[in-house]
């Protein structure tokens, strides 16, 4: 009996120690676990929560808010830009209308050494109308899409003599009438030359826009509404100008340098720079 109790009390002792080590085990494994998951969901976290607050601003804006922001924001760039204006040149609204067909995705600067010599040649809506097409694509190749821009303005052109009496139109109804015009487009010609109230949205005003949280759209057309919502139509005709200054300058697509920002204290995606 006394061997049997000895076998039995020893074999419990074993199965005693196999709990204790399975048990150690088990404990020593869970928390790798949970680490490794913890680690693994962290960084998710932050980098959500950083991609929000530089594209929200926080909390909604009242529409009344929206435009006393919208208003010291053109203050603040007329101010450092006065006198701002189309970067193209031209010296009458016909001119400034090629100048701006040419333009699309093309830079002022390289339209205006096309230009400088192509308003020698061509000095009337009738001369651009009457010219050869594969001559005037060759004369503004270096603008690029140079077959559809050609096409563009002599169609416009002709619009001009057979509409219009030769004369560039200075409302926005009758210059959307012309081939190849857009609102884009008129709207340079009536702010850049009529000095009438108008809003050209192109990339820069689009892109700078949208970071200041003035328009939720990416649409030109819904942009430049939204902007005439909220701004004084006293500043439509200098804001196109003075947004696309501080885009080249400032608000860069790539690399806004916010630091030097003279509308930091208005803009909610101010911290793009630090991302």
């Amino acid at each position: 009996m006394k061997k049997t109790s000895a076998r039995k009390s020893s074999a419990a002792r074993k199965s005693v120690a196999a709990h204790k080590k399975t048990a150690t085990r088990k404990k020593a494994a869970a928390p790798k676990k949970t680490t490794t998951r913890k680690k693994a969901a962290a960084p998710k976290k932050t980098v959500a929560r950083r991609k929000a607050a530089t594209r929200k601003p926080k909390g909604k804006e009242s529409l009344d808010a929206l435009k006393k922001r919208a208003g010291r924001i053109a203050a603040l760039l007329r101010k450092k830009y006065p006198g701002a204006g189309t970067a193209l040149s031209a010296e009458n609204p016909f001119e400034l209308l090629v100048a701006t067909v040419l333009s699309a995705q093309c830079t002022d600067t390289r339209v205006n050494m096309v230009t400088r010599t192509l308003f020698k040649k061509y000095r009337s809506p009738d001369d651009f109308a009457g010219a050869r097409r594969s001559t005037l694509e060759k004369e503004i190749r270096p603008t690029g899409f140079f077959r559809a821009k050609a096409r563009s303005i002599m169609e416009l052109s002709q619009d001009i003599v057979d509409k219009f009496g030769g004369k560039v139109p200075d409302n926005m109804d009758d210059l959307v009438t012309l081939r190849g015009v857009g609102r884009k487009t008129a709207n340079v010609v009536l702010a850049g030359y009529f000095n009438k109230p108008a809003i050209a949205v192109d990339t820069h005003v689009r892109r700078v826009s949208g970071r200041l949280g003035l328009t939720a759209n990416t649409d030109p057309v819904k942009i430049e509404f939204d902007l005439m919502d909220i701004l004084p139509e006293r500043e439509w005709q200098p804001f196109s100008f003075i947004v696309i200054l501080h885009g080249r300058e400032v608000c860069k697509s790539r690399r806004p340098r916010c630091e030097l920002c003279i509308l930091k204290k208005y803009c909610p995606s101010s911290e793009l720079a630090d991302r």
